[in-house]
């Protein structure tokens, strides 16, 4: 069925629509309430067919790249928003924007319905009516926790009330002593609402902090008023400072949106109790123009999830865009309330999105002159990249004679190493190809949690490289890939000798560049971390089964039974979870119950 005939045979039906290249890769993934009304807006079919004259450069571009199309059917409009979000997630298609910040973020909270109560952190709403929640915090949120238990005489541990004797806590004067003295419920509240007082105002608990800090100071207790100092900076760096207070108990969430020709910049500010408390940002890369409505869907989809959140409040925005009653109607389901998303015209609420502009055009100015976008360019260019790689995660393995063998991905985005998102992995595979592929398919299997990036870098040569193509294309991802491996010098690849040089592998070519190329110097710096991860990852688990392997010596079991177990089990941990059968069937009646016997 050529692409004519499929278009024009589509149902009348909510669902998903995917638009592919002529080498089979996904350009675009898209949404309907009418798959045929859609779909078929898109194409002009006299006297051929061709994109619609009246589509945007952008879709016209892509229009001009697709060869082919497949469809889902949903029963719901709102079916096929979750289906194209998670779609778009998973996969990463070349003309979608995806924003990657999708964390969730921490709430400080207190459960009021206790006899003396304490302050915590969750993410996630409390079964509970007696909760009270502040936040969301995007940093400083255990600062803020840790800064109010130094300054108010709360129970300071769960565990704490169970002892029923006072503790070190109150001997320096950091606890009324509840758990043994007879502390009235209105002298600990008092406590408690200083604290919920010094959590609403930041500017009051920031206060108390800086005398703290000038105290150890003069005490010449250095140290501590370095740590102070630094508590101090982490609070303040969530916060935008403004002048706009309203008084009131009024909660708002405020979203806002600057691009230049190829960045765009998110902007989320979180006010509560008519206070700006937090505020983050996220940028991300236009690699084929800005489309607003997809960019506010995809902002607030990934904002909010699926889970309703501790604290639920209407919606700023600038301007409305197309899918805007859609998503409210989402997040109604969400918050299990009705969501509100407002375009202010007037007043307070308008100047919290002139505020939200204004921060996101400092950041997209402060942005340019910090990223090196000259680098990514040119190796964009070279290597024929589908994107600037801003987001990009590099692997490598490490392993001594088959032992401890691990794998590490580390991130590097917005011209820094992004050492939050790094992972390791615990390896069975022997050979380095069996190792890099069990890597690569452990984090292709976390797409749907974690997207992909704009590029993969192997520290390896051409054989890896296609390794890592072909899973791409068996999990129908497009992702550009390139390998680094030294040239190869009396028949060996030292790291260390003068004269080996790397060599970039790609797709379609490989690059022989001096030593002095800024783009080679690139990619090996981040090659070089990816290495220092794995290694250093590498050391700690052999440490460990060093440590596990004389224990078992000393019980009896000799080196090479717990070879021949590790080569059997993989791991310790594995080892730990078998049988005794299992065991027996291995070495011997005495030996496992040896072995058992050590492991409970």
């Amino acid at each position: 069925m050529t692409l004519k005939e499929k278009i024009q045979q589509l149902p009348d039906k909510p669902g998903v629509y995917q638009y592919f290249d002529k080498n089979g890769h996904l350009l675009y993934v898209g949404k309907a309430k009418n798959l045929a009304k859609r779909v078929k807006s898109y194409w002009q079919f006299t006297p051929k067919l061709c994109a619609n004259p009246q589509l945007s450069l952008r879709i016209s571009k892509m229009i001009k790249q697709t060869v082919s199309m497949d469809y889902i059917i949903v029963n719901s409009e709102h079916d096929a928003l979750i289906l194209e979000n998670s779609l778009i997630k998973q996969l990463g298609p070349k003309y979608n924007i995806l924003l990657r910040d999708d964390k969730t973020y921490p709430y400080i909270y207190i459960d009021n319905s206790q006899e003396y109560p304490r302050f915590d952190i969750t993410r996630k709403v409390i079964n509970s009516k007696d909760i009270t929640y502040y936040g969301p915090y995007s940093v400083g949120a255990r600062d803020i926790l840790n800064s109010i238990y130094d300054i108010c005489k709360l129970v300071q541990k769960k565990s704490c009330l169970k002892s029923k004797k006072l503790c070190l806590y109150y001997q320096i004067d950091k606890c009324l002593g509840p758990c043994e003295l007879p502390i009235s419920k209105e002298r600990y509240q008092q406590e408690v609402t200083l604290a919920s007082q010094l959590i609403k105002n930041k500017k009051l608990l920031l206060g108390r902090l800086e005398e703290k800090m000038e105290f150890y100071a003069q005490e010449l207790r250095f140290e501590e008023a370095a740590e102070l100092r630094d508590t101090i900076e982490r609070i303040e760096r969530s916060q935008i400072k403004s002048e706009i207070d309203f008084a009131t108990n009024e909660h708002y969430d405020i979203f806002a949106i600057e691009s230049s020709e190829k960045r765009a910049v998110v902007v989320k500010i979180f006010m509560r109790h008519g206070k700006i408390i937090s505020s983050s940002h996220e940028y991300l890369q236009l690699h084929e123009g800005l489309d607003l409505n997809e960019l506010y869907s995809r902002a607030l989809l990934g904002f909010y999830k699926d889970e309703k959140p501790p604290i639920t409040a209407p919606i700023l925005l600038p301007q409305s865009f197309e899918d805007k009653e859609l998503i409210a109607h989402h997040l109604t389901k969400v918050f299990g309330q009705k969501a509100h998303i407002l375009i202010p015209q007037r007043g307070k609420k308008k100047d919290l999105i002139a505020l939200a502009k204004l921060n996101a055009r400092e950041l997209l100015k402060k942005d340019r002159e910090t990223l090196n976008v000259k680098i990514l360019e040119e190796l964009q260019e070279l290597c024929q990249l589908q994107k600037i790689p801003n987001r990009v995660e590099i692997f490598d393995n490490s392993h001594m004679s088959g032992v401890a063998t691990v794998g590490a991905m580390v991130v590097y985005e917005n011209a820094k190493f992004d050492k939050k998102s790094y992972r390791t992995y615990h390896l069975e595979a022997k050979d380095e190809y069996s190792q890099m592929r069990e890597t690569l398919t452990k984090r292709v299997e976390s797409f749907s949690k974690n997207s992909p990036p704009d590029l993969w870098i192997l520290d390896g040569g051409a054989t890896l490289l296609k390794l890592a193509l072909d899973i791409l294309e068996s999990n129908g991802i497009n992702l550009d890939v390139i390998a680094i491996s030294k040239e190869k010098v009396d028949a060996k690849a030292h790291r260390a000798k003068g004269n080996a040089q790397d060599i970039l592998y790609t797709k379609e070519q490989i690059f022989r560049l001096k030593t002095s190329d800024k783009r080679l110097q690139w990619v090996q710096n981040l090659r070089d971390e990816a290495h220092r991860a794995a290694i250093t990852f590498h050391k700690k688990t052999k440490l460990k089964l060093d440590q596990e392997s004389r224990l078992l010596s000393l019980h009896g079991i000799s080196a090479a039974k717990i070879q021949k177990l590790l080569n059997h089990y993989g791991t310790f941990e594995a080892l730990k979870s078998a049988t005794f059968d299992d065991i027996r069937s291995l070495l011997n009646t005495k030996d496992a119950k040896t072995i058992k016997n050590f492991y409970k």
